[in-house]
């Protein structure tokens, strides 16, 4: 889809979508929206990371959460990250119900002006990155993983780095 005519859902202070606008005029003028990341653990513990495309309008080649992407315009949480776990990861699965929601957050600086919903997904199946989205994909340790963002966090997308600061936090990666 054309990002100068993708539609998202606009929403208040309070998460309440108050109207549509495009992806494009969403970003220029900094309007709430919605988005989801979903972390991506396999039986090992390791997590999945990605490096962002070049062809990304907003971040391109920083590394950033296994899969994440906006919640499109009358769609809710949990059928976007359905959704964007097949457009980005080819990982297909049934609903949400497969994932655990671990948090959400409200808009802020660092997730974009995106109040997001996180989810977690343990998966051993194959991964098979879109390379109009992912440049680069990993399966790294957590503690490892720990380490490179305190070393280099200017390699990581600030959502990621709230994102995964948070479920490390709270225990869950």
């Amino acid at each position: 889809m054309n990002t100068h005519t993708e539609l998202f859902d606009v929403v208040d202070q309070y998460n309440r979508v108050i109207g549509q606008e495009t992806r494009h005029n969403v970003h220029k003028l900094r309007l709430l929206h919605r988005a989801v990341h979903i972390i991506v653990n396999n039986a090992a513990g390791h997590v999945y990371i990605q490096k962002r495309s070049m062809h990304k309008d907003l971040l391109p080649g920083c590394w950033t959460t296994s899969c994440s992407g906006h919640v499109d315009a009358g769609e809710t949480y949990a059928i976007a990250a359905v959704r964007e776990l097949q457009e980005e990861l080819g990982i297909v699965i049934d609903s949400v119900a497969a994932m655990q929601l671990l948090f959400e957050h409200a808009a802020c600086r660092e997730t974009g002006n995106e109040f997001i919903e996180v989810y977690r997904l343990i998966w051993d199946g194959e991964v098979v990155p879109n390379p109009e989205e992912v440049s680069e994909g990993r399966w790294i340790d957590p503690v490892e993983l720990d380490h490179w963002i305190a070393r280099n966090r200017r390699d990581f997308a600030p959502s990621f780095r709230l994102v995964w600061r948070k479920a490390r936090e709270m225990g869950n990666v």
